[in-house]
């Protein structure tokens, strides 16, 4: 099954890239000189100092929120119905499902949680948070967690029911070591991305409009469909986050001030969002974004704002489409919502395929770094674009790191995330 559902993956992406392959370029050569804005000085030119960044980071945020991923939702009440718990993974984890609801009356959507603590210590742990793709339930072979139905929207890539600890499997897209995560001394907490909004696959404009914006749209009432800055799904998703953490600082299980939040692909694009919208948030490992997430737009190599605008119209609000083919008019660029987690942590991993700009990546973060700079008087490391699974540029505070084969998390990308993060919570 982990084999089938690499292929239809495979075959979905190579199928996208193929039909916009006319508009990407994959040849350094063809990269236009290209001038980044300085997130260090504000809109109008003055110099931003250390006392004025929270300014500079709210003109920032506006910014995106104006000319990309749409504004980003007002907080929501959550009320919590636990719906069961248990011992998993041979007893070595506790197990609590907890749906959370946004109305009293537990009416309309709700997110699904997976929450899985180590037993070893009854103290408050810290946590790994993240959006999975195809149900809480592929998370472990444990019988008793709710299959999560991802069957309502006839266009996503992931209607098909997966297999119980589908991402159990180390030879799967997406794996989720958890056993290795508890025993590390972190929890592990999760919420299927369907359940918060559907993800319809590369298709037309008419298809999207019709199956993405439900769920949690519905709190947010009717769309205005004249406005060209709405509410995306990638908003949305990052949104969603935001409420786990809300759900997180009142769990007494968990350290809400050490929380790990992290995705992939997609959803690496929603926590690196979250990350720079949310501050209580104190480590962000997005793992490879692709376009629309960490790599520099200026640069127009690989996935571009072309190809992100024509196939994912629900991602990006209607502002962002004038800058297909005209990123040299862009006032901003992906560094600056970087800089947005400054100075809390933030280790980028990326994935070694032209698609996805491993370059791209680490200029942002170059570009990026002056402001942790300044927060904290270290930024990401002084060395040259590292090879794969080369660990030197992996600051204290600011890191990147890459490597080949699968796309999706793997067992080394864990390794570096935890290793990342226990140096972080150690330093605090």
């Amino acid at each position: 099954m982990a084999r089938k559902l690499f292929i239809i993956i495979a075959v979905a992406f190579i199928s996208t890239a193929n039909l916009l392959a006319q508009e990407v370029n994959y040849d350094e050569s063809r990269v236009a000189p290209y001038t980044l804005p300085d997130p260090l000085r504000f809109a109008d030119g003055r110099r931003v100092k250390k006392n004025t960044w929270p300014q500079r980071r709210k003109e920032i945020l506006g910014i995106f929120q104006s000319e990309m991923y749409g504004q980003m939702p007002p907080p929501s009440p959550i009320y919590l119905e636990q719906l069961e718990e248990g011992t998993t993974l041979a007893g070595f984890g506790h197990r609590r499902q907890v749906r959370m609801w946004f109305r009293e009356d537990k009416t309309g959507p709700f997110v699904d949680w997976l929450i899985i603590t180590p037993t070893s210590t009854r103290k408050q742990v810290p946590a790994v948070m993240l959006l999975n793709y195809r149900g809480n339930h592929t998370i472990l072979t444990d019988e008793e967690i709710i299959i999560t139905d991802t069957r309502d929207v006839p266009l996503n890539l992931y209607r098909e029911e997966a297999p119980r600890g589908l991402c159990a499997n180390p030879d799967t897209v997406s794996y989720y070591p958890v056993s290795s995560i508890l025993a590390r001394g972190y929890a592990f907490v999760t919420a299927c991305y369907n359940d918060v909004s559907a993800d319809p696959n590369p298709s037309s404009l008419e298809e999207q409009n019709r199956y993405a914006y439900n769920r949690v749209f519905e709190l947010w009432g009717p769309r205005d469909n004249t406005r060209i800055d709405n509410t995306t799904c990638l908003a949305a998703w990052a949104w969603a986050l935001s409420r786990g953490m809300d759900m997180l600082e009142r769990d007494s299980a968990i350290d809400a001030s050490r929380v790990v939040l992290t995705g992939s692909s997609r959803l690496g694009k929603a926590a690196l969002i979250a990350g720079a919208f949310d501050e209580r948030f104190p480590v962000v490992v997005p793992n490879q974004t692709g376009g629309g997430g960490v790599p520099l737009a200026k640069r127009n190599y690989g996935e571009n704002i072309t190809t992100e605008t024509r196939a994912f119209t629900h991602w990006y609000c209607r502002a962002y489409d004038k800058y297909a083919g005209h990123e040299d008019q862009m006032l901003f660029d992906q560094h600056m919502l970087l800089a947005c987690i400054a100075p809390r942590a933030l280790l980028v991993e990326g994935f070694d395929e032209p698609w996805f700009d491993t370059r791209g990546e680490f200029l942002s973060l170059q570009a990026a770094s002056p402001v942790w700079k300044m927060l904290t008087g270290k930024g990401l490391p002084n060395v040259e674009w590292p090879a794969d699974y080369d660990t030197s540029a992996i600051g204290e505070r600011l890191g990147y790191v890459r490597r080949n084969l699968q796309h999706g998390h793997s067992a080394i990308d864990w390794k570096w995330m935890l290793d990342f993060a226990d140096k972080v919570f150690e330093g605090k």
